[in-house]
């Protein structure tokens, strides 16, 4: 954002000293979000205003039909006014402001009026009435030139991002679900688009565009420019939804002013009521918020899942505070078939979605139909501290379901992280930044991914990694090692008899505790049988023991032991020590009897593979592959200088008491 951009939200923002003490912090974007958009809209008209007007009267003296379409057509864009009054003229009686700004906004056409809606101006401007605000504040709008020739449709789009950045930092919400930072959806629309670059420069190509958390609909327009740069005779139609409503309403005012749909932009919740059902598109890209919980869809996200892949979640629910791998689904749904030429599609995840969840869990389940499927190109992780609310690490993924023969079963890591610059002043979390050279740099580096991860002289060598698809899968198994045990009578297992829940309807607990008694001090059994008939002569006098008496007694007097008796079920095999039992991680490729040879044999000769708790499971883990070993430093060195250090102290001391 330029110095520009930021003094006239700047500007803008400056009505919140208005509002303060009539209103919350947290409510001053609900005031200044409507008004800047219907300064601008007003702004937009003012070219021709004065021919709407005409051509209205004419039309309906004339009695004619379709006035929507043709009022349309000598406003030049998709939306019109037809009020007598400007906004500036609106906001010249101080007394009839509000009343003057809800005549001036019901005159407008149909789909800007749900634009005011969505932000429930009519209840602002009442508000504001009362508080006695009503023609400060709108007079302060009325100074600001939004004009298309003063402020372009880039320069507008930074400016509403830089008001709802300050309007989510006052109110304490997370800016991360409003909108990201330009210079990330530039690498997003390049790591997205780059690779089809000459099929985008074909005359009169038409490209589909879709954001499920649009936002304000900032990546939306960069891909769009993207295209249009290179291609001016290509056809670009956006398409989004939104569930924030303020976000949502700028999005469509925004979209009715580049001439574009306002209608393909939806409003809701994307998991819940899916606007855009059935439709399919080339590009899809997408920041969903980071780490949001779905519990208020759940029902509607089960149900759905419950169709398997005839709904959009068949392959696995993520954990209920985290809905970033549902998000990838859906997008998923929406992309064209290969035979249609397919899609490709980018979104920013946390480093979560690359290993939460173990083997079977929902999340891997997931990443292991995306993997298995082909579908991960790449994935690049991004500096820190590149989003407002947040320092935490982010990575883009990109997925296609059109890879050419040479990808074809792999994947890209790539490790952009250092790639930040440090911003001269914080905004918020935001300390860095990625110029437009290290854009170009990573952009670069992507396309020559393959050749770069396969030359080990390469200087950028050590940021790019190439692995197939299956080296992300392991197989999860059980180790099992079978029960040994010795038998005894101690006081440590009469107590347990004492207190034992499952002998409270026997009523001579005391008498069988009693009984057992007697073999105290006997030396422990290595085998059941040796001990079953020393117990069988103990118990003789108390009768036939009911079954959950016998089990309780065998339960109190085993001792894991070493070198015990191997224990075993009914057909002889042995049984499992639950205190013993391991797990591990077996790659894809790697054969079990390979890994037991190696691993667990040498040292647990006796132990065994649980076949029926193997799971498959899928994880990317990014930052094991590129990390870095350091070694420590010699013990001698840190020695001297420690001793540097404590002398230095000693000196310091000494000046300060001498």
């Amino acid at each position: 954002m330029t110095r520009g951009h930021t003094n006239l939200a700047g500007f803008i923002w400056s009505v919140a000293e208005l509002l303060r003490g009539d209103y919350k912090q947290s409510e001053f974007g609900r005031v200044i979000l409507p008004f800047t958009v219907l300064r601008r809209l007003d702004c937009v008209l003012a070219p021709t205003k004065d021919a709407v007007l005409r051509r209205r009267a004419e039309l309906e003296k004339a009695g004619a039909r379709d006035l929507d379409r043709r009022l349309r057509e000598v406003s030049g864009v998709s939306f019109y006014n037809t009020s007598e009054l400007t906004y500036v003229t609106a906001v010249e009686d101080p007394g009839n402001v509000s009343k003057n700004l809800r005549n001036y906004v019901g005159k407008f056409s149909g789909n800007v009026a749900e634009i005011f809606a969505s932000f429930d101006f009519s209840r602002q401007l009442e508000r504001l009435d009362r508080a006695g605000l009503a023609h400060a504040v709108a007079a302060r709008f009325a100074e600001v030139d939004l004009s298309p020739e003063t402020v372009g449709n880039h320069s507008m789009g930074y400016v509403f991002e830089e008001l709802i950045r300050r309007f989510s930092e006052v109110s304490n919400e997370t800016a991360g679900e409003h909108f990201t930072p330009r210079e990330v959806v530039r690498l997003m629309v390049n790591l997205l688009l780059a690779p089809d670059e000459a099929e985008l420069a074909a005359p009169g190509i038409v490209r589909t565009v879709f954001d499920p958390a649009c936002g304000t609909g900032g990546m939306l327009t960069a891909a769009e420019d993207f295209i249009s740069e290179r291609n001016p005779r290509a056809t670009v139609v956006p398409y989004g939804q939104e569930l924030n409503p303020e976000s949502y309403a700028i999005c469509r005012s925004d979209m009715m002013i580049r001439g574009e749909n306002a209608e393909n932009i939806g409003f809701g919740n994307s998991f819940s009521h899916d606007r855009h059902a059935g439709r399919r598109f080339d590009y899809l890209l997408a920041n969903p918020p980071f780490g949001v919980e779905w519990k208020k869809v759940r029902t509607d996200v089960e149900r759905e899942a419950a169709l398997g892949f005839a709904g959009r979640f068949g392959a696995g629910l993520p954990r209920i505070n985290d809905a970033s791998l549902l998000f990838v689904q859906h997008m998923l749904h929406h992309v064209r078939c290969p035979e249609d030429g397919g899609s490709r599609l980018a979104i920013v995840f946390t480093a979560s979605p690359l290993f939460t969840g173990v083997a079977g869990s929902g999340e891997s389940k997931i990443r292991q139909w995306i993997l298995e499927n082909d579908w991960l190109e790449a994935v690049v992780a991004l500096p820190d501290q590149l989003f407002y609310n947040t320092g935490i690490a982010t990575y883009i993924w990109i997925l296609t379901n059109r890879k050419g023969s040479a990808h074809a079963g792999r994947v890209i890591l790539l490790d952009a992280r250092e790639y930040g610059v440090k911003t001269r002043k914080s905004l918020g979390e935001k300390r860095k930044e990625l110029p437009e050279e290290q854009i170009a740099r990573i952009t670069r580096l992507y396309g020559e991914a393959f050749e770069v991860a396969a030359d080990p002289g390469h200087p950028m060598h050590e940021k790019v990694k190439v692995f197939a698809t299956r080296d992300f899968g392991y197989r999860r198994i059980t180790v099992e090692r079978p029960l040994r045990l010795r038998f005894e009578v101690t006081e440590e297992a009469l107590a347990e008899l004492a207190v034992a829940k499952s002998l409270v309807p026997y009523g001579d607990r005391e008498k069988l505790v009693d009984a057992l008694r007697g073999l105290t001090g006997r030396p422990p059994a290595f085998r059941r049988a040796e001990f079953a008939g020393a117990l069988r002569e103990t118990l003789a006098p108390l009768g036939e023991l009911p079954a959950v008496v016998r089990r309780a007694v065998w339960s109190a007097v085993s001792v894991p032991d070493p070198e015990g008796e191997v224990q075993r079920d009914r057909k002889g095999n042995p049984l499992p020590d639950p205190d013993l039992r391991e797990t591990a991680n077996v790659p894809l490729d790697e054969t079990l009897d390979d890994h037991l040879a190696r691993e667990v044999l040498p040292y647990a000769p006796d132990a065994w593979v649980a076949g029926d708790k193997t799971r498959i499971g899928y994880e990317i883990p990014f930052t094991r592959h590129f990390h870095r070993f350091c070694p420590s430093r010699p013990l001698a060195e840190i020695d001297v200088e420690l001793g540097e250090l404590e002398a230095e102290i000693r000196r310091l001391l000494g000046e300060a008491t001498g």
